[in-house]
């Protein structure tokens, strides 16, 4: 599998550039690319959808940022689609406000048929979801093809009208550029569906389709990352009269914090408060997981602020190879705000018996505070001269 090109070079767009400079320049390969204006070319819509990946990264602050600073790899994680096997029809439906009319609305797709409005659905799922898999139902509205109508807009037994405008073809042509291609749009008297209903349908009132509501049971597998969307094909809104597929709906998967747990990829971290006492002498503890399951923790002798211990194949099972990450527990120590006479005298006498300056942190500290005030020394009398000399001087 060949790597992904630079998405600035894709679009041959400076890293500086503005959004309306970035905006401009996938226009400009989308009309060069199009898969209308190239039938049957492979390469030519391959680069299409790559122009569309890189117009979605850097049109957005966020992802262009994440981008700018890692890479491919920082957009792991990232709500974005997979171009490359989307369809055509989809993309447009996407991206309606950058083609506008300019290859014939959102929802024509190559051959003349029309596909349904693809959807959006957004679901909170747990870390403890996340870590197993979870199905879940759903319930949603859409657009449904009126029952009454059949789809058609007109009354039963009546039927609609061919379009004059485009007769029948839903989209009308134009030259532009001198001739030197053709601009397809748009059929404005029948909005591309190149009919016209005269007799309207009482139920739809010529509109063709009706809210309905929906459920569903969705699966969203192990390992699935905050944004991240679960397509599930033909669940989106019909095409109108069955004309052409039905959309897509993609739910957008958010995940909720975890009281215990911050993630990091596949990787979990779990900040452990211990005792002095603990750190100093040394302990083993019980440290919890996502599968409820309790492990031993050991924590060695002499452990300092902010160490931790690995917990290998304790951390998100990876969504594509089911590989587990690892649990990261790290120890915070807590000193007690208050304490017992007999405890502060315990501490007391430990206090005398301490020599903080043979202790390998405190020594490199008070190491740097002689240094320092060796060289302030130093320095300091290195400024008296050179304040007595220009002194001098200026008499």
């Amino acid at each position: 599998m060949s790597a992904k090109r630079d998405y600035y070079e894709v679009l041959a767009v400076d890293r500086k550039a503005s959004s309306d400079d970035i905006k401009r320049a996938y226009r400009k390969l989308a009309m060069k690319y199009h898969p209308d204006r190239n039938p049957g070319d492979r390469e030519a819509e391959s680069r299409f959808k790559e122009a569309t990946e890189a117009y979605d990264v850097l049109s957005d602050a966020k992802k262009r940022q994440l981008y700018d600073q890692y890479g491919h790899e920082g957009l792991r994680g990232t709500s974005s689609y997979d171009y490359s096997h989307m369809d055509v029809g989809d993309i447009f439906s996407m991206f309606g406000d950058i083609f506008g009319d300019l290859f014939g609305g959102s929802s024509r797709r190559r051959g003349g048929a029309s596909r349904g409005r693809s959807i959006q659905y957004e679901i909170a799922v747990s870390m403890e979801e996340v870590f197993s898999g979870v199905s879940r139902e759903i319930e949603f509205q859409r657009l449904d093809n009126c029952a009454n109508c059949q789809g058609t807009g007109a009354r039963p037994g009546a039927e609609p009208k061919t379009c004059p405008g485009c007769k029948g073809a839903g989209q009308v042509a134009q030259s532009g550029f001198g001739g030197m291609f053709r601009m397809v749009s748009t059929c404005p008297v029948c909005s591309g569906s190149g009919k016209i209903v005269e007799d309207k349908c009482p139920d739809c009132h010529g509109r063709a389709q009706v809210p309905a509501r929906r459920k569903l049971d969705v699966r969203i597998p192990a390992g699935i990352h905050d944004g991240q969307q679960v397509r599930v094909p033909g669940e989106g809104e019909p095409a109108p009269g069955g004309r052409g597929p039905a959309g897509d709906l993609y739910v957008l998967v958010r995940v909720l914090n975890h009281k215990l747990f911050e993630r990091q990829e596949d990787h979990l971290v779990m900040h452990m408060p211990i005792s002095f006492t603990q750190a100093a002498l040394g302990c083993r503890l019980k440290a919890p997981t996502l599968n409820g399951e309790e492990v031993e923790v050991d924590v060695p002798k002499g452990t300092q602020h902010g160490e931790h211990r690995v917990l290998r194949g304790k951390g998100i099972p990876n969504l594509r190879s089911g590989d587990r990450g690892d649990l990261y527990v790290i120890f915070e120590i807590e000193i007690p705000k208050r304490l017992s006479g007999r405890q502060e005298k315990l501490l007391r006498e430990f206090a005398e018996t301490e020599d903080r300056h043979v202790m390998p942190e405190s020594r490199g500290f008070f190491e740097r505070i002689r240094e320092y005030l060796t060289g302030w020394g130093d320095n300091h009398d290195q400024r008296q001269e050179a304040s007595t000399t220009d002194s001098e001087k200026s008499r």
